[in-house]
Parts: structure tokens; C-alpha cells; sequence
């Protein structure tokens, strides 16, 4: 009889998702769960990418849990470090550390249907658990094309989000592949140093201004004195995006002005005229995420830059040929190519009622009930899940909706008593996601003309909620019992006391 240790609550990863979950659980009065994290340190997608000038593209102030307000943000936008600092403090400031599993990486999870629980494979062991919260991410796992010929390239070769540190681009000719939000920042961090810079652009990107600024200690010290001041300020920044919304939502005809403005910012920085043509998109403003900066097109009218206005389709030796038959000669090759967003690889570890795997289940599209919980997966709640992505505000505003929910969830189970689980009907799922995808089509996600990583392999938009984060709130404000199918335990289980453990149970 093997003893495994038995929670209430087990805790997928450790970035915003995950503490998030933590601090939602305790300040619930749930103290029995686990954070298991498979990396050595808390932090998740702002602890794996650490490249050269990683940084947030939405204002710090907005960025951050209202539960959790940094008075001390030192600029509009913050970056690596400062957001990483930020999240080992709400893990001290809460108390989350005695829950932390550092190293602890989920290998498998399968629903018991006899014992109404979870059973969560790790490297360092197993648990077994009434409730599974996966806050794993869709930033968390890189996304590598499989390139013929990239094995026998003798440089270095890496993910942005696995940058290498050992690695000098000093006088080297280094190829990025990729133009999307952490490219546009490697860019002009690595430009000055290396000997040539090589960019390959399969589809040009709409970049605004990053209005960013230090934000002076007058600033800081009213945040910190009169924390009104901050409420007011996040409040600002929070209203402006809502009031966005309706123009990537339901009026992509109104983004013509955005566009003329995002081409007037590159006029100003590059004057040749061929060098802007490649540059400029052929689809509409926000179809894919509308990057910010103002050092992305100055690098790229630099000598030591080329632009190739082509995919990589292949690596000979060292030498790298684009789609358009362009020849390349590479010390090093730096992909901001993406993650895994629309094929989470957590789906593939995790084995429902049915005994399918959520990959399966999966299969023609992402769909979750209000982006948590998916139909045959009893008690697992996903954070970020299906679409409650964003195009133009915070995602730490989705993730607080969908922890609203979760709490609700938790206190639902106790409320009914007993050994409990709550499954998804699928009725409910199905007219969940089928509202969802009505509002999408109107959408410039779907109707922009391009193709993003919003869309998955079938051309669905997975990714993206079609609303403003106010009407997601009031989406996800609490558990309708309606939606859910209640299993109970056929049989009764045997108290801890029996066992002599009090969280431990015998399997």
C-alpha cells in the first residue's frame, strides 16, 4: 500500500496564473494545496525569458494583481526583472513559499472516477488532489519550426525564451528568425553589438509607439502615501482599453486612423522607401498583436541590418536559405518564432473521466465552459484558458475573472458536501463556445486578412475573447450548478483517521 500525500487544491505552475490561484485560495481560507512548479524559481514566461531587452507592452500599472498593488513600478513599462521581482514578492508578501514545489514537474494527470480525484504525476513524486487549477500558460512552451537542414548548423542556435547567456553577439553574424513581440525587442538590444544582423520577416507587423517613461519618484511617493492615486491611475489605463475594445470587436472599419498613425511612425525612422514597402502590412491593424516600440525601426535602417522579407525554409551547413531562394551566411540563429498557444502540451498529460487525454478531447479546437473547464475533466480548472486571451489590454484582468470563478468553484464543492466533483455538460460547453465563436466572426482577429497565432490549425480563433474584460467578469463572477453535472462517490471513503494521516491517503 503506497502512501501518497492528498490536498484539496494542486496548483499548476508559478507565474501570474498559479501565485495568483495561491494568494485567491488563502485569502478563501483554502490552505490545503500545492503550487508545483517545474523550474527552479517562481515567475513563469517573466522567469524563462530573460533575452536582451525583454520587457512588458502593457503599462505596469495595469499589469499587476489589484490585490497586489507596486507602488514602485519604475517606468510606464516595465521590464523582465522588475515584473519577475514583483512575483517572488507576492509569493514572500503572501505567504505562498511553504506551498511552492520547485522542481517539481507534472509528468501526468488522470482522473480517478472511483475516488472522485485527481492523481498528479510529478518528477519528485505523486499527488493526489480533489481539485487541479493548470495555470501552466500559453507563453510557456517555445515553439521551434522544424527547419531540414538545422541539425547540421555548426553556430548556436536557441529560443528567445531559452536565451543563452554564454552567448556573445560581439562582431558575430547573427540571424533572428521571426518579427513578432520579443523579436522587436532582441532586435535593437543586439544591433549595436553585432557584426550583422540578418531579420527573417515572414509577415511584416503593425508597430505603434511604445509611450513609455521613467515614472519619477514624485509619482511613486503619492502611490505609496495616497494609494487612491494608484487606484485612479490603473482605473485610467483600464478605461482607455475598454473603450477600445468595440473597434477590434465589433468596427474594424474604425482602425483606418490607427493604421496611418503606425505609418507615420515608421516614415519617421526609415526613409527608404523599398526598406518601408517590405515593411508595411498588407492586412488590418490588430489582426495580429499590435507591437509597441520606438527602437524597432531605427535598428532596422542600420548598415549592419538586412531585412529578408521571407520565411527560413532551410539551413545548408552554415548557411541559411530563405522561402525566396536568399542565401544568408550565420555565426548564430535566434528564433522568436512563438509558443505552443493553440496546442497547450499540459493537454497532452492529462487524462479525463472518459480516459481520453484534453489533447484528444481537443483535437478540432480548444472549448471551455466561461475558458475554465472542459467537458469529461471533472474539478480541472484552466487558467487562461480557450479564448480568454486579449489583443489590447492585461491578461492579469482575465486571470483575476477567471480566479473569481475558481473560488466560486472551490466553495460550491464545499457547499454541497461530501466527496464531490462537478463536471461540464456538454450541452453547456457547447453553447458557451458557440457564442463565443458568433461573436468572433465580426471581429478583425477573423477578419483582418492575416494569419496569427490566435488561429489554430483548423483556422479557429482559440486564443482571443471577442468582448471587453467587464463583460468576461460578469461572466465568470460564480459557478452556475446548472452547467455542471454533480458526481458523487458511490461509495463512502474512508476517513483520514482510519489511515492515521490527516494528509495522506492510502491508494
Amino acid at each position: 500500500m503506497a502512501e501518497h500525500e492528498h490536498v484539496r487544491v494542486a496548483v499548476i505552475g508559478s507565474g501570474f496564473g498559479g501565485l495568483g490561484a495561491a494568494v485567491r485560495l488563502r485569502r478563501a481560507g483554502v490552505t490545503d494545496f500545492v503550487v508545483l512548479e517545474r523550474r527552479d524559481s517562481v515567475g513563469g514566461t517573466w522567469r524563462d525569458n530573460s533575452y536582451p531587452g525583454c520587457a512588458c507592452d502593457v503599462p505596469s500599472h495595469l499589469y499587476s494583481f489589484s490585490f497586489a498593488p507596486n507602488p514602485d513600478w519604475p517606468r510606464n513599462f516595465s521590464g523582465q526583472e522588475h515584473i519577475r521581482a514583483y512575483l517572488e514578492r507576492v509569493a514572500d508578501t503572501f505567504g505562498l513559499r511553504p506551498h511552492i514545489r520547485l522542481r517539481h514537474e507534472v509528468t501526468q494527470l488522470t482522473w480517478d472516477t472511483e475516488e472522485l480525484r485527481w492523481v498528479v504525476e510529478t518528477s519528485q513524486g505523486t499527488v493526489l488532489a480533489d481539485v487541479v487549477v493548470s495555470a501552466t500558460g500559453p507563453l510557456s512552451d517555445p515553439k521551434v519550426p522544424d527547419i531540414p537542414g538545422l541539425d547540421g548548423f555548426t553556430g548556436q542556435v536557441f529560443h528567445s525564451a531559452q536565451w543563452d547567456h554564454d552567448f556573445d553577439p560581439t562582431g558575430k553574424r547573427v540571424a533572428v528568425i521571426g518579427t513578432g513581440a520579443s523579436a522587436i525587442q532582441i532586435v535593437p538590444a543586439i544591433q549595436p553589438q553585432v557584426g550583422r544582423l540578418t531579420l527573417f520577416q515572414r509577415t511584416p507587423a503593425w508597430v505603434m509607439p511604445r509611450m513609455d517613461r521613467e515614472i519619477s519618484g514624485a509619482e511613486r511617493w503619492l502611490h505609496r502615501n495616497l494609494p487612491v492615486t494608484r487606484s485612479l491611475r490603473r482605473g485610467l489605463l483600464w478605461g482607455i482599453r475598454e473603450l477600445q475594445v468595440g473597434a477590434f470587436t465589433k468596427h474594424p472599419g474604425q482602425l483606418g486612423l490607427t493604421e496611418k498613425l503606425a505609418l507615420a511612425h515608421m516614415r519617421r525612422a526609415v526613409k527608404d522607401p523599398e526598406l518601408r514597402r517590405r515593411l508595411t502590412p498588407d492586412y488590418r491593424i490588430g489582426c495580429k498583436r499590435i507591437l509597441l516600440s520606438n527602437s524597432y525601426y531605427p535598428a532596422l535602417a542600420r548598415p549592419n541590418v538586412d531585412l529578408v522579407a521571407s520565411g527560413l525554409r532551410e539551413v545548408r551547413g552554415n548557411t541559411l536559405v530563405a522561402s525566396d531562394g536568399t542565401e544568408v551566411e550565420a555565426d548564430a540563429i535566434v528564433f522568436g518564432t512563438g509558443f505552443h498557444v493553440t496546442d497547450m502540451p499540459i493537454a497532452q498529460r492529462v487524462k479525463g473521466a472518459s480516459g481520453r487525454t484534453l489533447a484528444e478531447e481537443w483535437r478540432d479546437g480548444m472549448e471551455a465552459l466561461r475558458g475554465c473547464t472542459a467537458a469529461d475533466f471533472p474539478n480541472f480548472l484552466t487558467v487562461i484558458g480557450p479564448n480568454t486571451g486579449l489583443g489590447n489590454s492585461s491578461m492579469i484582468l482575465m486571470i483575476e475573472s477567471q480566479l473569481n470563478y475558481l473560488v466560486d468553484y472551490v466553495r460550491q464543492l464545499d457547499a454541497l458536501g461530501g466527496r464531490v466533483a462537478l463536471s461540464p455538460r456538454r450541452g453547456a460547453v457547447d453553447r458557451w463556445n458557440d457564442h463565443v465563436q458568433r461573436r468572433m466572426q465580426r471581429t478583425v482577429w477573423n477578419t483582418g486578412g492575416c494569419d496569427s497565432w490566435y488561429l489554430d490549425a483548423n483556422g479557429r480563433n482559440t486564443t482571443v475573447w471577442p468582448g471587453t474584460t467587464a463583460e468576461f467578469r460578469r461572466a465568470t463572477r460564480q459557478v452556475d450548478l446548472e452547467e455542471y453535472e454533480v458526481l458523487r462517490q458511490e461509495r463512502p471513503r474512508p476517513r483520514a483517521a482510519d489511515h492515521g494521516e490527516h494528509s495522506e491517503v492510502a491508494v
